[in-house]
C-alpha cells in the first residue's frame, strides 16, 4: 500500500534547479535561466546539447506526464491507473501506435534521428542524475523506464490520436437505424446559417450535403450489419498584417484549446543554441516546437483543421473470422494477440484482428461484420520529426511552409509571420485521395469502391500568402469551400468564433500583443443570441418560475460573462432543450452503443447539443417525433426553472483540474489536484471554455494556453498557460499562472538573453 504524503514531501520530491551540476553527456556546458514564472530559459552551444538539455529540463518538470502519455501511447497505462485505462489500452495496441511509432524512428532523418538520441540521453541523463523522482512514483510504488527515440514520437502521436472525424462517423453509424437514413445527415455541427472560409479569407458558402445515393452502399453496408437492438473542442488563431497594426510588425496571437489534463501537454520553453534561437510551447516528451513558437524570424501557431484523416470500414468476415471479402474473393485476416497489464487485477487478453483497411475497432468479426479503421496516422510511414529541427532555420513564411513536408501525426491550420512582413496559412497534413462519400459514415469494405488512391501531393493542400485585406482568422472553421476536386473533410467546428474574430479584428481589436487578450476574452454567444430571440416569440409561460426565467434570459444581452447570472440559466435552458431532443428523437438511449463506446466514446448529448442551434435556426422539426419548437422550450423552460443554479455563472463554470492519479488515491487529491478560478464563456464564444451537457455546467476544456506574437519586436510578446510550467504538485510553478489565465491575461514571453540573465529567479549550469 502506498504511503501517505504531505507537503513536505511534495517538496521533497522536487529537484534542484540552481547551482552546478555535472551531467555526463555533454559536449559543453549548458546555462538554464528560470524567469519569475519559472519558465526555462536554455542556452547550449551545440544543437546536440541543446536536445540534450531539453530532455534534461523536460524531465525536471515533467517526468511522471512523460511516463504516463509514454504509456498511454503504447497501450501500458493501466499498469499505472488500474481498470479504468485498459479499454484505451487496447485501442492503443489495436491501433499500433509502437509498431508505427518505431517504423517512424527507423525511418526518420539522419538529422532527425540526431535529435531524438540527444534528447533521450537527456532525459537519461536526468533519470540518474541523483535527483529525486517525482512523487507519483512513491505513490504507485514504481520507478520510471528509460527513454528511447521512438518513445518521443508515439507521445505525438498519441497526443492527436483519433483527433475528429473517426467519431462523427461512429456517431452517425449509431444513429442511423434510430432516425433512418432522411434525417442522419443533420447529425453534424451547426454551419452558423453559411459557413465562414479560412480560405480566401472572408469568403463564405454552403456546404455539401450527402444525397441518399452518395449514402446508399455504406446505409445498407451498416444495415446490414446493425445488431437487432440497434434502435434501442475550439481553438482560435489569427495573424494581422504589418500594414493594420500601427506598429508596421505582424502580430500572430491565438490560444489553443483542449481537454484540462493535468499537467498541461504544453509547457513554456526558450532553447538556444549556436544553430537556432526558439521559443514556444513545447510538448514534454517531444524535442522541438510542433505547434507554436518563433525562432527570432518566423513566428507559427496551430489550430485544427479537421481535415478527414481517418476512414471507417465495414467488413464482412467468414464464420470462423480468419478470412475477409474483398472485391469478391476471401482474403485471411492477420491476427494476433496481446496481454494487458493492470494495476491491482488480473492481465487481459485481447486479440487483434485486422484486414488492410486496418484493425478491428468495433463489432465481433465471428458475428459476420465488423469496423476497421484506415488512418493516416498510423497507416504508412510518417516524417513529421524530420520537420521539426528544419522548421527552427526557416526565414520566412514561405520557408517554413517548406519545412513541414512530410508532417502527417495531425492536421492542422499553420498561421505564420516572419519579420518581412510577410502572413500566412497553410493546412499541414498528410491526406489521402478518396470519395468524398467516405466523410459522412463507415462505408462498404468488401467492395474495394472506397479505397485510397494515393496521396493529395503537398503543393496542392489549401494555402494562401499575404492576401488582400492582410487578416487571417482560423478557428477550427471550414478550410476551404466543398466545391475542390480532392475531398478534405466533412465535419468542422461552427463559424462563430471565427467571425466574431474577424468582427472584433475589423472594429479595431487585437493590434498590438497587450490587445490580443480582449479578443481571447470575450464572451459573447451568438446561440445564446438565438434562443433569445426564441424566446421573444414565445408566450410568457403559466408556470412562474419558467416565466421568471424567461423574463430574465430576455433582459440579458448574451455574453457569457464570469460574474453574471444569466449565463447560468441559459445553459441550464439549452441544457434541457438538448435532454429533451435526445428523449423525443431516441438518440439519448444510445449512450454506451458498441459502437459509441470505443475509447473515449462518444456522448449522444454532446452531439445533439451542437447541431441543435441549426435545427432550431431552421425551424426543423424532423428530430422532435411530432413536437414543435415552442412545446419544446416551454417543457425545457419548466425543466430548467426547476433546477437550482449558481449565483454567477463562473462559479458553475468554474473547472475542475484534476491529476490523473486523484482518482486512484482520492486521500491525496486536495495535494494532487491544483486549483482553479471560475471562468467566463462557453463552446460558442472566442473564450471557448465549453462543457459535457449531459454532465454539468462546469468546463471541461478551453485554453491550455494563450500567446501573442510581436514579430519582430520579440520581447514585446506575451503568453500564459492554464496551471504552470511545472508538472511537479510540490512546485510552486505548479498553478502559479492560474489566476492570470482566469482573467484572460498573460505574461512577459522573454527572448532578449541580456533581460533573462538579469531577471533569472533561478539558474543553473549542466556541466559535461
Amino acid at each position: 500500500m502506498a504511503q501517505p504524503i504531505d507537503a513536505e514531501a511534495l517538496r521533497a520530491a522536487l529537484p534542484p534547479l540552481s547551482g552546478s551540476l555535472h551531467v555526463p553527456g555533454l559536449a559543453a556546458a549548458v546555462t538554464i535561466h528560470r524567469d519569475a514564472w519559472g519558465i526555462p530559459h536554455i542556452r547550449a552551444q551545440g544543437s546536440g546539447d541543446a536536445w540534450f538539455a531539453l530532455g534534461f529540463v523536460h524531465a525536471q518538470d515533467r517526468l511522471f506526464q512523460m511516463d504516463l502519455t509514454r504509456r498511454r501511447a503504447t497501450g501500458r497505462a493501466a499498469e499505472y491507473l488500474g481498470p479504468t485505462a485498459v479499454e484505451q489500452d487496447a485501442l492503443a495496441r489495436r491501433l499500433g501506435v509502437e509498431a508505427a511509432s518505431r517504423r517512424d524512428a527507423a525511418a526518420a532523418s539522419p538529422e532527425a534521428q540526431a535529435m531524438l538520441r540527444a534528447y533521450a540521453a537527456g532525459v537519461n541523463a536526468f533519470l540518474v542524475s541523483g535527483a529525486p523522482l517525482p512523487i507519483e512514483y512513491r505513490l504507485l510504488e514504481a520507478v520510471p523506464e528509460p527513454w528511447e527515440g521512438w518513445h518521443s514520437i508515439a507521445v505525438m502521436r498519441r497526443l492527436g490520436l483519433l483527433m475528429g472525424s473517426v467519431w462523427f462517423k461512429l456517431w452517425r453509424a449509431a444513429a442511423l437505424p434510430v432516425v433512418g437514413p432522411e434525417q442522419v445527415a443533420k447529425l453534424r455541427y451547426d454551419d452558423g446559417g453559411g459557413d465562414l472560409l479560412i480560405l480566401p479569407p472572408g469568403a463564405e458558402a454552403e456546404r455539401w450535403t450527402a444525397s441518399l445515393a452518395e449514402l446508399g452502399p455504406a446505409i445498407a453496408a451498416l444495415l446490414e450489419g446493425a445488431a437487432p437492438d440497434a434502435a434501442g473542442g475550439g481553438s482560435n488563431n489569427w495573424v494581422i498584417g504589418p500594414a493594420l497594426t500601427g506598429s508596421g510588425r505582424p502580430l500572430l496571437a491565438g490560444d489553443p484549446h483542449r481537454v484540462f489534463e493535468i499537467p498541461n501537454m504544453y509547457a513554456q520553453h526558450h532553447l538556444a543554441c549556436e544553430d537556432f534561437d526558439a521559443i514556444g510551447l513545447t510538448v514534454p516528451g517531444v524535442p522541438g516546437f510542433p505547434h507554436f513558437g518563433h525562432n527570432g524570424k518566423v513566428a507559427w501557431c496551430v489550430t485544427h483543421a479537421f481535415m478527414d484523416l481517418f476512414d471507417l470500414f465495414v467488413e464482412r468476415f467468414d464464420s470462423t473470422a480468419a478470412r475477409y471479402e474483398f472485391r469478391g474473393e476471401w482474403r485471411p485476416v492477420a491476427r494476433r494477440r496481446e496481454s494487458i497489464a493492470i494495476r491491482g487485477a488480473a492481465p487481459r487478453e485481447i486479440e487483434i484482428i485486422e484486414t488492410h483497411h486496418g484493425p478491428v475497432i468495433a463489432g465481433d468479426p465471428a458475428a459476420g461484420t465488423a469496423l476497421t479503421l484506415r488512418t493516416v496516422q498510423t497507416a504508412e510511414t510518417d516524417h513529421s520529426f524530420d520537420c521539426l529541427p528544419r522548421m527552427l532555420r526557416a526565414a520566412t513564411v514561405p520557408e517554413l511552409y517548406e519545412s513541414t513536408r512530410g508532417w502527417g501525426l495531425i492536421d492542422h491550420n499553420l498561421v505564420a509571420a516572419d519579420t518581412r512582413g510577410g502572413i500566412g496559412h497553410l493546412v499541414r497534413a498528410t491526406l489521402p485521395r478518396r470519395p468524398r462519400a467516405n466523410g459522412w459514415l463507415p462505408v462498404p469494405g468488401w467492395t474495394g469502391e472506397h479505397e485510397w488512391q494515393g496521396w493529395i501531393p503537398w503543393e496542392e493542400m489549401p494555402r494562401v500568402i499575404d492576401p488582400p485585406g492582410g487578416v487571417i482568422v482560423t478557428a477550427n472553421n471550414r478550410v476551404t469551400s466543398d466545391d475542390r476536386a480532392d475531398y478534405l473533410c466533412t465535419d468542422c467546428h461552427p463559424p462563430y468564433r471565427a467571425r466574431r474574430i474577424a468582427a472584433l479584428i475589423a472594429a479595431g481589436a487585437s493590434r498590438r500583443p497587450e490587445a490580443a487578450a480582449a479578443v481571447h476574452a470575450d464572451t459573447l454567444s451568438p446561440n445564446a443570441l438565438l434562443l433569445r430571440e426564441r424566446l421573444a416569440a414565445l408566450p410568457e409561460p403559466a408556470d412562474p418560475a419558467a416565466a421568471a426565467l424567461r423574463r430574465r434570459l430576455l433582459d440579458w444581452d448574451g455574453r457569457m460573462a464570469a460574474a453574471a447570472s444569466a449565463p447560468a440559466d441559459y445553459i441550464a435552458l439549452r441544457r434541457a432543450l438538448t435532454a429533451i431532443l435526445a428523449e423525443r428523437n431516441g438518440l439519448g438511449a444510445l449512450a454506451g452503443h458498441p459502437l459509441l463506446s470505443v475509447a473515449p466514446g462518444v456522448a449522444p448529448q454532446t452531439q445533439l447539443w451542437w447541431c441543435l442551434p441549426k435545427l432550431l435556426r431552421d425551424g426543423d422539426t424532423a428530430l422532435l417525433s411530432g413536437w414543435d419548437w415552442n412545446r419544446a422550450l416551454e417543457a425545457a423552460l419548466l425543466r430548467a426553472a426547476a433546477q437550482p443554479t449558481e449565483a454567477s455563472w463562473g462559479e458553475a463554470h468554474r473547472p475542475r483540474l484534476a491529476h490523473p492519479l486523484s482518482a486512484l488515491f482520492p486521500d491525496q487529491a486536495a495535494l494532487l489536484d491544483p486549483p482553479a478560478l471560475p471562468v467566463g464563456g462557453d463552446g460558442d464564444t472566442v473564450l471557448a471554455t465549453g462543457l459535457l451537457p449531459a454532465s454539468g455546467p462546469a468546463a471541461t476544456y478551453g485554453a491550455l494556453a494563450r500567446y501573442a506574437f510581436d514579430v519582430g519586436h520579440w520581447d514585446a510578446s506575451l503568453w500564459s498557460v492554464f496551471h504552470g510550467v511545472s508538472g511537479q504538485p510540490g512546485s510552486p510553478h505548479y498553478a502559479d499562472q492560474n489566476p492570470t489565465w482566469s482573467e484572460c491575461r498573460m505574461v512577459p514571453m522573454r527572448y532578449d538573453w541580456r533581460v533573462i540573465a538579469a531577471e533569472a529567479a533561478l539558474t543553473q549550469t549542466l556541466e559535461p
